[in-house]
């Protein structure tokens, strides 16, 4: 283990671990998969089916401190070096919504199959020692199939635990969130704090939170242990969540983006590739700039700060979940405040709530958006194949938006509208495929909890750093 690391542990001097409960003196197997849902809500775990979830029993511990795998050191924080060294919790920067108790109990969600399907290796390697260390006892459960963790956040009685962890790529993440939306105690379990360890080939929160509480961009174990680190901090900050409606009626929640055209292609199409981790989205960009499409459909978008005085008068479309007052029925034309783009070939549309869109994928460089406003990128058709790799190329280091590229656009938004012509191009949300079909969509402020470094000041309102020269395209 690291000199860093330690001194973070030793330095956070945690409270004392609480007894283990009896499912932990059950002596779980954390290789073995979780039976399948329950049939009801409160329905009790019985002794056979929780022999079956891993958790911090003290077999798994002997386990983690015998293993040679250590964490690796933590990305430099860019920002003021008191900012990421302070652990005591008493001296800790105030968190908008406070602090994880101490000790704590924690659900971690688990795709064994996710990224390169070493979630689970890296789990016992990267991510347990330190949980125990820092007095944070855990429950493990691996999911089967596909919507899976879905199934079981519907149904699990929340109050068992302190942090739903999600430790995969994004789709995890929502599923999960989307899971909590369809319960019937939905205001108060999407209030259930949530935090994500990367274990995917995105991984485009996890980065996010890397980025807003201080680190570097890094990437895989480091990126890893840098988010371990934070749910051992305990610190907890607000998350937009972005209401979906489509044109067949299905509505759903996004925690990170919608990608319509060229970025939805590439996730959709380098999943063959998913073995080879991060590197399937370069190929993949690759591959479809071979043959680069053009996508026809319409947008419109209401944009950040033109909400508040003219807001829908039109029956709300919500009969679960928040109500989206911004949005009018899909068959009716957008309100007059929106603004219309006026052309009608794209080469890509996306949706940000967050600002990377993979681990190296800094999609979004400029300040982190206010509560309840997501970044709009659209990228219309004309564009050249060199300036769109040399673009995407750009993107590692957020450097893409300084080529002031006249065929990019970006804006601030609340909410927005997209209509493809004759179901042409795919969707994509949170990296989830969904069918081509009109969708509109407003943000919600500050809907989730999410565990981050960052309190009050954010590293996006830091000065950053000079940039680099670069040619213009």
């Amino acid at each position: 283990m690291s000199a860093q690391v330690l001194g973070f542990l030793r330095n956070w001097a945690p409270l004392p671990l609480a007894a283990p409960r009896d499912l932990a003196a059950a002596g779980n197997d954390a290789g073995a998969p979780t039976a399948s849902a329950r049939g009801g809500e409160g329905e009790p775990y019985n002794q056979s089916r929780d022999a079956r979830l891993g958790c911090t029993d003290k077999e798994l511990k002997a386990g983690a401190a015998a293993n040679d795998s250590a964490p690796t050191a933590l990305g430099t924080p860019w920002q003021r070096k008191a900012w990421v060294e302070v652990m005591d919790p008493a001296e800790s920067p105030p968190s908008p919504l406070g602090r994880i108790p101490n000790p704590c109990r924690v659900l971690v969600l688990l795709n064994p199959r996710g990224g390169k399907g070493k979630a689970l290796q890296l789990f016992r390697s990267h991510v347990q020692p330190l949980l125990t260390q820092a007095d944070v006892s855990f429950t493990l459960m691996l999911t089967e199939h596909r919507n899976h963790a879905r199934e079981l956040v519907r149904v699990e009685e929340l109050g068992r635990w302190d942090v739903l962890v999600v430790m995969s790529g994004d789709g995890l993440m929502h599923e999960v969130v989307n899971g909590l939306m369809e319960r019937p105690d939905w205001e108060t379990a999407i209030r259930k704090p949530l935090c994500s360890l990367p274990a995917g080939s995105a991984n485009a929160i996890a980065a996010s939170v890397n980025h807003y509480s201080g680190y570097q961009q890094v990437t895989n174990e480091e990126l890893l242990t840098n988010c371990t680190l934070l749910l051992c901090r305990r610190l907890l900050v607000p998350m937009n969540l972005l209401s979906l409606h489509t044109a067949s009626g299905l509505r759903l929640f996004s925690v990170l983006s919608l990608a319509w055209g060229f970025i939805a292609d590439v996730d959709l199409e380098s999943e063959k590739y998913r073995l080879l981790g991060e590197i399937r989205f370069t190929l993949g960009t690759f591959l479809r700039l071979a043959s680069l499409r053009t996508y026809q459909g319409r947008l419109a978008y209401l944009p950040a700060g033109g909400a508040i005085s003219r807001m829908s008068t039109s029956p709300p479309l919500d009969h679960r979940g928040p109500v989206n007052s911004l949005l009018v029925p899909l068959d009716q034309p957008v309100p007059t405040n929106w603004t219309v783009v006026p052309e009608q070939d794209f080469i890509l549309v996306l949706v940000l709530l967050h600002s990377h869109l993979g681990s190296d994928m800094f999609a979004a460089p400029m300040n982190r958006c206010e509560a309840g406003v997501m970044h709009l990128f659209y990228m219309r058709a004309g564009v050249s194949r060199a300036t769109l790799l040399r673009l995407f190329l750009a993107m590692e280091k957020g450097r893409h938006m300084d080529y002031n590229c006249p065929y990019l656009v970006y804006m601030p938004v609340v909410a927005f509208r997209l209509e493809p012509k004759d179901g042409g191009g795919v969707f994509t949300v949170d990296g989830e495929l969904m069918a081509s079909e009109a969708v509109q969509g407003q943000v919600h402020p500050d809907y989730c909890r999410l565990v981050s470094g960052c309190s009050e000041t954010l590293p996006s309102q830091q000065p950053p750093p000079p940039p680099e020269p670069q040619e213009s395209l």
